[in-house]
């Protein structure tokens, strides 16, 4: 067996995602034949060789994967110090050390993939493969169609600009309404934070499906296995990049000198203008136009000889006033 990284190694066991597998290494509470490891890059075979983390064997297991409707107040992490429920706490008897994907905040509540499959998960909450999550938010007030339309075009937070998402307004009633917000991102509280930017706080959010996988018919803190069909239609969601992801996410953040123009200028006589004096190609057969362009006198300014041709203005040697005045102590 060839070997691997091992951030790849331990995600593939259950440990949780290749980001979380990187700290653990970084940590120090990995090892490799007894060899505490205390960075990264690092490269194992867990056929043959010993592998560790916290003094314990690293085995492994089969990949499971489950649904749960996790409710409010339960917390998307395995490592928690002061001891709050987590998402992994209500599953009960399964042996496999499982993790979320994803994230869904304290407060909020709904569908949550519970696994052991470290490279799925890691494609699934990934902009770039871009994977819809849809949720239901009860909101305060009733939104304008203003507000709906930038809610679909994006809406500027601290860290940038939020990619389209899809709304729909399910029920509105005079003092609030419930919205149906399809995302294919996944920002900390970025409902919650899109919302509150338009000035509607939200009262209860709830995602109701990731893909074509729901909870209808899971209750409240409920979970279940996925069929071997839903297995394959979210591996199958995981290995696909639709072409909004490149578009939406990738080309905006693009410099211009990333993005070479490719086409004739669209205002082509205008563009000559862009170039200063000092830098812009002089072309040797209009010498003696160019000349008597440049050293045309400018207003208050004086007459500028070719020599001074390429100065800047902090090089003029007389103030505007200067001229006039010897113009007038001459003759006397």
């Amino acid at each position: 067996m060839p070997r691997e990284r091992i951030q790849k190694i331990l995600a593939a066991a259950g440990f949780g995602s290749r980001r979380s597998c990187e700290q653990l290494v970084l940590d120090g509470r990995v090892s490799i034949n007894g060899q505490t490891l205390h960075e990264l890059p690092a490269l194992a075979d867990l056929a043959t060789d010993r592998i560790a983390v916290d003094g314990k064997l690293v085995q492994a297991e089969q990949t499971v994967y489950y649904l749960l409707n996790k409710p409010p107040g339960v917390l998307c992490t395995n490592n928690d110090p002061s001891g709050r429920t987590r998402a992994c706490d209500l599953l009960r008897g399964v042996r496999e050390r499982i993790f979320p994907v994803g994230r869904l905040d304290a407060d909020s509540m709904g569908l949550l993939i519970m696994t052991n499959d470290g490279a799925l998960a890691q494609k699934l909450t990934h902009p770039r493969y871009g994977v819809p999550k849809t949720y239901r938010a009860e909101i305060a007030g009733v939104p304008t169609d203003a507000d709906l339309a930038r809610l679909r075009s994006g809406v500027w937070l601290s860290e940038g600009k939020t990619a389209p998402a899809q709304v729909r307004m399910v029920h509105r009633q005079r003092d609030h309404a419930i919205l149906e917000i399809t995302l294919r991102e996944g920002r900390n509280r970025e409902i919650r934070r899109m919302l509150a930017k338009l000035g509607h706080n939200v009262r209860r959010l709830v995602r109701i499906s990731v893909g074509k996988l729901s909870i209808h018919k899971l209750g409240v803190g409920a979970y279940r296995k996925l069929t071997p069909d839903e297995i394959k239609y979210l591996r199958a969601l995981a290995d696909k990049v639709p072409d909004h992801a490149a578009h939406e996410r990738i080309a905006p953040r693009r410099s211009p000198s990333r993005a070479p123009r490719t086409g004739p200028l669209r205002h082509s006589k205008a563009a000559p203008t862009r170039a200063t004096r000092s830098d812009a190609p002089r072309d040797p057969r209009k010498s003696s136009r160019n000349a008597s362009a440049d050293t045309y006198p400018r207003r208050g300014a004086g007459h500028r000889s070719a020599a001074n041709q390429g100065t800047s203005r902090r090089d003029t040697p007389k103030p505007r006033s200067t001229p006039r005045k010897r113009r007038i102590i001459g003759p006397s």
